[in-house]
């Protein structure tokens, strides 16, 4: 893995300043490699300077600087040397063949199974730029833009400035961007179907590959509606208006993350482009995709930050902004329920790991790149948008506006810190920001709040909430009573908001009226924080959580729930039981969906064994046939979500994990032959049915001629996915060795989607006999694997290919053995590393239970 260390870019960037890209790139090469040639107009600062431009080709085809040729033979390490420059102005050009990627990684290439259309795109965060074009490549050094594409004639071409066609033939070229890192730069390029608009005198447009063309065009007017309102909204927020010439979204194929922020260009993964019917939940989350990519537009491409210890400047803020953006401007406007039952568990997981890190890294921290990839993770999401949150919470939404206003206009086009973001704030406010940010984000781990509950001598209730850990947290307790006409419904009758004192400082209070029934602390889950319930709260929730007013209030207590059964304190088959109980009334899919995925995937599959597994999954299965009955659910005096809640996403999500919980093949049978859920539930479109014909596989009632039937029915590349990870999934020796070694094989041919499909398939807790051996074996082939193919597979093969279905002191000693013994690629050993802390945790949580 080329990794440049944080001491080098220093270095450096007092060394050079960079004024111009001209880049021109040639995708008319063949399918295995394109050409690219840079022009770099850089000023050496120090006379008799060494540096270095990072290139990393399939074939250097020659240098030169000002005009003189260079010899410096293939790029060692991906590093072209520049050695005793003279102080003054230079011209670098560098032209060589780059070649294309199926793992996401620089310029990845994609040919559609359905029509054979191909399409390439850049990815070049956070080290690949200098897979696509010769660059120094580090954040800090920022310049101005002015790429050309050579592309089949019948092609579109996309770019971070607006593309022109030039005369004749497939010859494009951008125009000239404002100063951006080469991390930023970026090319989208084939037949792409296109829906185009202009929005506040800018192009606006939606680009997919021509085989989901239908399908964007069902969904483009939601899609543009969303993206007019959440723009008009920032410049409601941001002084500083939108700093690019253009606003185009490329949905495109086997992409890595979620989305990336490429000013002008943003790309998302092409699944946000739905083929089948999902729930509003989806359709939320994809908009809080749009929203935070956005946000980047000044979170990040704006002002960018200077090294990557600063990530959280640009993903925390992204994060928070697109939840609360999407909220005020759209019709969903209860995202922080999805973000408090679904994503921040993202954060509390991360922070309780060997892994985890401040928000804000010292500067130290973040070492190199390497180490910077393995910090976009859950803290620098989720904790860190829930730190921003707490922010404004404590800090006033005025002064918090103010302080990034003047951060915006103090630094546009330019590079900023931590340090300089926290001199805009204190100048905006007269509060200890700066105090504040010690606590909060150079910190790690996650604090609980423990509320005790008595009655004092003068005889009235006081509330005790004790405090592990050492920030300061301002938050909201919610007083409830049960309704006197009805045991099943809570009541609030006060929400107070207080501080929490940091350093494990207590808050107590002092109760007029008789004891609540139920004491929430972090009610409307303003701060980050595991919070308890005391005895008699749990039992009010135990019999009364469905009647709990306000999903964002349930879902705190879903939240404390859930965190008990991972610290050992409440028992997996009870918050299943809770679940079974309480569900079949919830209004608010996401509260469903998240309560449904932790029951699923970690209280039955990794927390329970045997008879007590065969018990959750049979609860989870008749909670689903009760939600696939119910229109509505929510008991007389709580309020539906009004965003993403209602029947038919209800329906659908229980027919999902009705699915995924049945432990014998009948009435899924059933369903697969009547095409439709019986009693009024979600027809079998494409998805629901591939995922019905996986759990099918898992139990054994098909094979793979069912699957080769199911993949002629849908001939694209999810239908390639699905069917993969079908067959890997049957309970069957030789098509588990096919699917190992079509993943661990010397091959290498999956690309990162398909290598991920297939591992999803492949381990399967019913087939625990079957696969005995192979725990073994991915601890022995995981590391050569991650060597060859690199970090972005490093990364799916840690995380989708790891034996999960394994929880055993067997597995954990391998895995340690692994770690101790041998090199590896720093993406996986990070995702091994919390993978052997996570079944450690289960282990503990099964040994108390038993």
């Amino acid at each position: 893995m080329v990794v440049l260390t944080r001491a080098e870019a220093e270095s450096r960037a007092r060394a050079v300043r960079v004024e111009r890209y001209g880049v021109d790139l040639d995708l008319t090469r063949g399918e295995e490699v394109f050409g690219s040639t840079t022009v770099v107009r850089f000023t050496v600062l120090e006379a008799g300077a060494d540096t270095f431009v990072e290139v990393r080709p399939t074939r250097l085809v020659g240098a030169e600087l000002d005009g003189r040729a260079l010899d410096p033979g293939e790029p060692a390490e991906g590093r072209l040397p520049l050695r005793g420059l003279a102080a003054g102005e230079h011209e670098l050009r560098v032209e060589a063949l780059m070649p294309y990627s199926r793992l996401g990684e620089g310029m990845h290439r994609f040919t559609d199974p359905e029509d054979g259309n191909a399409y390439v795109y850049t990815m070049c965060c956070v080290t690949d730029a200098p897979l696509v074009f010769a660059c120094f490549d580090q954040p800090d050094l920022k310049a101005s833009f002015e790429v050309s594409v050579t592309a089949p004639e019948e092609w579109t071409v996309l770019g971070n400035g607006v593309a022109a066609r030039t005369g004749e033939g497939g010859r494009w070229e951008c125009a000239p961007t404002p100063p951006i890192s080469t991390y930023l730069m970026a090319v989208a390029a084939g037949p792409f179907h296109s829906v185009r608009t202009e929005h506040a005198g800018l192009p606006f447009g939606l680009h997919v590959r021509r085989s989901l063309g239908p399908y964007l065009e069902a969904d483009a007017a939601e899609l543009l509606e969303i993206t007019r309102r959440c723009f008009d909204r920032y410049h409601e927020l941001f002084d500083e208006p939108y700093p690019f010439d253009s606003y185009d979204q490329a949905f495109v194929p086997e992409f890595n993350a979620g989305a990336m922020e490429n000013p002008g260009l943003v790309t998302f993964r092409d699944e946000f482009i739905h083929r089948s019917a999902v729930t509003d939940t989806e359709r939320q989350t994809r908009g809080m995709v749009i929203a935070h990519e956005m946000a980047h537009m000044w979170f990040g491409d704006l002002v960018t930050l200077r090294w990557w210890d600063d990530i959280w400047l640009n993903e925390s803020f992204a994060e928070y902004m697109g939840y609360q953006v999407l909220s005020e401007a759209t019709r969903f406007t209860d995202t922080w329920t999805d973000f408090a039952v679904a994503r921040k568990s993202w954060g509390y997981d991360a922070d309780e790991r060997p892994s985890t890190h401040p928000v804000a890294p010292d500067p130290e921290g973040v070492p190199d790149t390497a180490t910077a990839l393995g910090n976009f993770d859950g803290i620098s999401y989720a904790k860190g948008a829930s730190a921003l949150r707490q922010l404004v919470v404590w800090l006033g939404e005025r002064d918090f506006l103010a302080g990034i206003n003047d951060h915006f206009a103090r630094h546009r086009f330019s590079n900023a810190t931590l340090g300089d973001f926290l001199d805009s704030l204190a100048r905006a406010s007269k509060r200890d920001v700066r105090g504040w940010a010690e606590c909060w984000l150079r910190t790690t781990g996650v604090d609980t709040l423990v509320p005790r509950v008595g009655e004092s001598e003068d005889r009235r209730w006081y509330v005790d909430v004790e405090h592990v850990g050492r920030r300061p947290h301002r938050l909201a307790v919610g007083l409830y009573d049960r309704a006197p006409a009805d045991e099943s419904r809570l009541v609030l009758r006060e929400r107070l908001e207080r501080d929490v004192p940091g350093d494990g400082g207590r808050l107590t209070m002092t109760l007029d009226g008789p004891r609540p029934d139920l004491v929430l602390v972090n009610d409307l889950d303003f701060t980050y924080a595991k919070v308890r319930l005391d005895p008699v709260s749990w039992g009010s929730v135990r019999s009364a959580l469905s009647g709990l007013p306000g999903q964002l209030s349930r879902a705190v207590v879903w939240n404390a729930a859930r965190d008990m059964v991972r610290d050992a304190e409440l028992g997996p088959l009870e918050y299943v039981r809770t679940a079974r109980e309480h569900l079949p009334f919830e209004s608010d899919d996401a509260v469903v969906h998240g309560v449904l995925a932790f029951a699923r995937g970690q209280a039955a599959d990794r927390f329970l064994t045997g008879e007590e597994r065969s018990e959750a999954l049979g609860l989870l299965s008749e909670l689903c046939r009760d939600l696939l009955s119910s229109t509505s659910g929510a008991p007389a005096g709580t309020e539906a979500s009004s965003g993403a809640g209602g029947g038919a996403g209800l329906r659908l999500t229980a027919a999902r994990y009705f699915i995924d919980c049945a432990t014998s093949p009948g009435e899924l049978a059933e369903w697969w032959a009547a095409g439709e859920v019986p009693g009024g539930g979600p027809a079998l479109d494409v998805e629901l049915r591939w995922r019905l014909l996986l759990r099918l596989s898992v139990l054994g009632a098909v094979g793979v001629a069912d699957i080769e039937v199911a993949r002629a029915a849908d001939a694209g590349a999810r239908g390639e996915e699905a069917a993969a990870r079908c067959r890997a999934a049957l309970p069957d020796a030789g098509a588990k060795e096919a699917a190992w070694e079509a993943m661990f094989g010397p091959g290498d041919a999956l690309s990162n989607y398909l290598f991920t499909a297939t591992a999803q398939g492949f381990w399967q807790p019913e087939q625990a006999g079957l696969l005995a051996g192979f725990p073994a074996r991915y601890f022995a082939e995981v590391v050569p694997l991650a060597a060859r193919r690199g970090p972005a597979l490093a990364e799916v093969a840690g995380r989708y290919a790891f034996p999960a279905a394994f929880v055993d002191e067997e597995t954990l000693s391998l895995g340690e053995e692994c770690l101790t013994r041998q090199e590896m690629v720093p993406a996986l050993r990070r995702r091994l590393e919390d993978q052997l802390d996570d079944l450690r945790r289960a282990l503990g949580v099964r040994t108390a239970v038993g």
